[in-house]
């Protein structure tokens, strides 16, 4: 498969980290013992001292700031929010009760709790070394340091330190969260803990090996599941610290050369270590094997690398240079297509849509890290780096509070590209623009006014994430969900927490799903996940990952080829894995898995419309089945309207704002909210295929109020009331199957919904429906010259001038100089070679992608396309 420019800029520098690797482990086998003396023979000219003295001021530098970025006033706020927060710890930590360190957080049998008591003791410890022109009683407080000294040994002695006790909940806490508030406050402390306790860094160390139980011999092991991607940068993260706080040298390298295994581009057909966890060459990042990750487990990688390039500054362990450059290519291919007007996209953010502080401020930990990184570049690069800062504050909805940075030092650094004149405010990406991430199952469509984003799941990614009693009600989220997030809009008023409270999970736009009540993880066995040891169900069990965390689908046809900015999308419905296996007899009888409805799917991405098909749609055991094409949230106060045209030419008889379901087939509608100010339209198409006509929709438009604790056990207990419209087409049980096919048109006016005039058979406007079954599936926009097609089955398939032999996602545009453009990819990632006709004259090849072959055959223009290990990415041709 070629390499695209992009690919090439992201992969050969990871190749640069990786080739690294085995000379630092073998520098770390060089250096066997613990004191911090050098061995000469190991790597002449390197001096371990220097190197971990530069690793342990880098680090108090990035999380208490420097003499220089704490003077300036605008880091004063991020200060004074630091020592707030100590002494609310300190009070904490004087009015702890029996079985406390901290009030209020019982210890014993709470791991989260012992977590949260670690993570108090290092912000104290934190406040202590934060230099800073204002006076603190706190700065370089003996008394208050050696506090947390005796509190870290009595959490060790009480708690922590009994391996027979320990490691009960979350595998997390114990081998991660623990071990990084224990390895930053053992820097922070260094000096106090030689002086007043010696002992007790060696005894920490000691423990946080033993209970890396996932690991190797008290040490990562590449081949873990559980030691993978941004697990495994924040593992080796706390044992760059330990090492340096140590001066053992042999930890220090070993932790980087295994944290460099993070950097490079995962290949799908030849993993190493057999790990599937990271980012892909199209910028899709996943992780626990196969969850779309990027707004979650993906910002905390990018995090990760970014402070490893701080730590690691000054040191000789690795070129950063390179590091930079892989993470350059995270940020612009990964994570600005996501982003929308500061606003991280929900389908890409697994159980993390459940909580309540996200969206806006997922986006600030993306922004941290973008204006570290620009200090690490120059040139261009740093220009396009501080232009995105500057364009995400300009568009974003939520004024980015840089307090909630990590870092004083990123603090001053962002004020300063906010006041750099020079610096342009830019995206990092086109306006229009068109993102595959086929190898996350995920499409991102975006325009000026718009951006649409799409989850999709198959046997190679979940369906959704659930764990920990978050993401309650997770059960559609992968079944070809779409949001549509419109320009100007305050999106927390549109999605985040309060959508997934509000909207029905039977409802989520996009989806079809049978009409029936499934019940919660912890209503269906009383726990936060199904126990059953002997079967092989424990709460971190692969087991337990595979039937009830993250299932993955059935189905092997999910992706779409793009052409430019334009797309195509197919997806076959298919039911999660635990259903299957309780079905092949392989579940336990008290396990409950649902079964899915039926639907092959299309859409197809222009300028001003989505197209969406459905065929095959419908239930194989006979249930009442909703197709939900669209819902969206407002305000109970906003004034919210429906309005529309029925083929008969009268008016949508709901246009005061109520609902129903249409009394004859249906033009358009028109979705308004006077309160944001924001319209979707929603043009009605002749659905083609074996049941065609146009479903009659159904509208409903009701004030609901629930809980935020609905979505998440944790989630205060909030009541949130929203308007909730919700377009649908239902069928009721032991109907036949029906086909739908409709155009999203967003920022919608009635008159451009009017002006969808009705042409041919299938026709609407400047779209036409070309074929919409189970076995096919196309569109054809005139204004745009672009014919776009999805097929499904093996045999040979036609749409319009289009021959497509198997399932393949084609589009094929036409210039006004005759010049066609074409776009192929293989949806199920399995084929060898997808091969199509283009029937007319014949065309002789302009430029092709490597392993696309054109010939002259009888009626047309043959095109082969090598699609073998592809992994969904588009090949492209020009002919004329």
């Amino acid at each position: 498969m070629p390499l695209s420019r992009r690919t090439l800029l992201t992969t050969l520098p990871a190749s640069a980290l990786l080739a690294v690797a085995a000379p630092l482990r073998a520098r770390a086998a060089a250096r066997p013992t613990t004191t911090g003396v050098a061995d000469p023979g190991a790597n002449p000219g390197a001096d371990p001292g220097a190197n971990h003295a530069a690793l342990l001021a880098n680090t108090v530098a990035i999380f208490a700031g420097t003499a220089e970025s704490n003077a300036r006033p605008e880091t004063a706020a991020k200060l004074a929010a630091l020592t707030s927060t100590a002494r609310a710890r300190l009070a904490a930590l004087d009015g702890a009760g029996p079985g406390e360190l901290f009030k209020g957080l019982p210890l014993g049998t709470s791991d989260a709790n012992l977590n949260t008591s670690y993570q108090y003791l290092y912000e104290i410890a934190l406040a202590t070394r934060a230099p800073g022109p204002a006076p603190s009683d706190l700065r370089d407080n003996v008394d208050v340091r050696r506090r947390v000294i005796d509190a870290l040994a009595r959490l060790h002695d009480t708690y922590y330190g009994d391996q027979s006790k320990g490691y009960y909940g979350n595998w997390f806490n114990w081998e991660i969260g623990i071990s990084a508030s224990v390895s930053k406050t053992l820097v922070l402390l260094k000096e106090e803990l030689a002086a007043y306790r010696p002992g007790l860094t060696a005894t920490y160390l000691a423990s946080m090996d033993a209970y890396l139980r996932n690991g190797k011999d008290g040490d990562v092991d590449l081949d873990s599941r559980f030691h993978t991607g941004a697990n495994l940068a924040d593992i080796t993260t706390n044992r760059i610290l330990q090492g340096a706080v140590t001066g053992d040298d042999a930890r220090v390298v070993k932790a980087v050369a295994d944290q460099l295994t993070v950097y490079a581009t995962v290949d799908p057909y030849n993993p190493r270590h057999g790990v599937t966890d990271g980012f892909y060459a199209d910028g899709s990042f996943i992780q626990h094997d196969s969850v779309a990750y990027t707004g979650s487990y993906g910002k905390v990688l990018l995090t990760r690398a970014v402070q490893t390039v701080k730590i690691l500054d000054g040191t000789d362990y690795i070129n950063t240079a390179d590091l930079v450059a892989v993470v350059r290519g995270w940020v612009a291919d990964g994570f600005a297509p996501l982003v929308f007007e500061g606003w991280m996209m929900e389908i890409v953010k697994g159980r993390g849509v459940s909580r309540t502080a996200t969206g806006y401020t997922d986006v600030a930990v993306v922004v941290e890290a973008v204006v570290d990184l620009s200090g690490h570049t120059t040139g261009p690069d740093a220009t396009a780096l501080k232009g995105y800062v500057k364009f995400v504050r300009q568009t974003s909805k939520a004024a980015l509070d840089p307090v909630v940075f990590v870092s004083p030092v990123s603090v001053a650094r962002y004020a300063d590209i906010l006041a750099d004149t020079s610096v342009p405010a830019a995206d990092l990406g086109d306006d229009a623009s068109h993102t595959a991430f086929n190898a996350m199952d995920r499409t991102v469509h975006r325009r000026p006014g718009y951006a649409f984003a799409l989850a999709r799941s198959s046997n190679r990614i979940s369906k959704y994430e659930y764990m920990s009693g978050e993401n309650l009600m997770p059960w559609f989220q992968g079944d070809g969900a779409h949001h549509l997030y419109l320009t100007g809009q305050d999106q927390t008023l549109a999605f985040g927490v309060d959508y997934y409270t509000t909207v029905s999970p039977y409802r989520l736009p996009g989806v079809t799903a049978p009409v029936e009540t499934r019940r919660t993880i912890p209503e269906l066995y009383g726990t936060a996940w199904y126990d059953n040891p002997e079967r092989g169900f424990t709460s971190s069990s692969e087991s337990q990952n595979t039937y009830v965390y993250f299932p993955r689908g059935t189905n092997t046809l999910s992706g779409g080829a793009r052409l430019g900015t334009y797309g195509a999308v197919g997806l076959v419905l298919g039911d999660d894995a635990a259903y299957a296996a309780k079905q092949a007899g392989e579940l336990p009888d008290d396990f409950v898995a649902y079964r899915n409805a039926a639907a092959t799917k299309s859409w197809f991405m222009f300028d001003d419309e989505i197209v969406v098909l459905a065929a095959g749609v419908g239930d194989p055991a006979g249930r009442a089945v909703t197709t939900t094409l669209d819902s969206r949230i407002a305000a109970a106060s906003d004034t919210v309207t429906v309005t529309g045209r029925l083929r008969d030419g009268s008016d949508w008889p709901g246009a005061d704002g109520g609902g129903g379901t249409a009394p004859g087939p249906v033009d358009w509608l028109r979705y308004a909210d006077a309160g944001q100010g924001v319209s979707v339209g929603y043009v009605f198409l002749d659905a083609g295929g074996d049941r065609g006509g146009v479903p009659r929709p159904a509208v409903t438009l009701d004030t609901v109020t629930r809980s935020r604790r609905v979505v998440r056990t944790s989630n205060p207990d909030t009541p949130v009331t929203k308007r909730v419209f919700s377009l649908s087409v239902d069928q009721p049980a032991g109907a036949r199957r029906l086909s739908t096919a409709h155009a999203l048109v967003p920022n919608a006016t009635e008159r451009q919904l009017a002006a969808y005039e009705k042409y041919g058979r299938y026709g609407r406007g400047p779209l036409t429906v070309v074929a919409n079954t189970t076995r096919v599936q196309a569109v054809e926009h005139r204004g745009l010259s672009i014919l776009a097609a999805n097929t499904f089955t093996p045999g040979t398939h036609h749409a319009g001038r289009l021959t497509i032999d198997g399932a393949a996602s084609v589009l094929v545009r036409t210039s006004r100089d005759g010049t066609v453009s074409l776009a192929v990819s293989d949806p199920t990632t399995e084929r060898g070679t997808v091969s199509l006709t283009l029937r007319g004259r014949w065309l002789r090849a302009v430029a092709t992608d490597d392993g696309v072959r054109v010939r002259r055959v009888l009626g047309g223009t043959r095109i082969d396309v090598d699609t073998h290990q592809a992994h969904g990415h588009s090949l492209t041709a020009r002919l004329r």
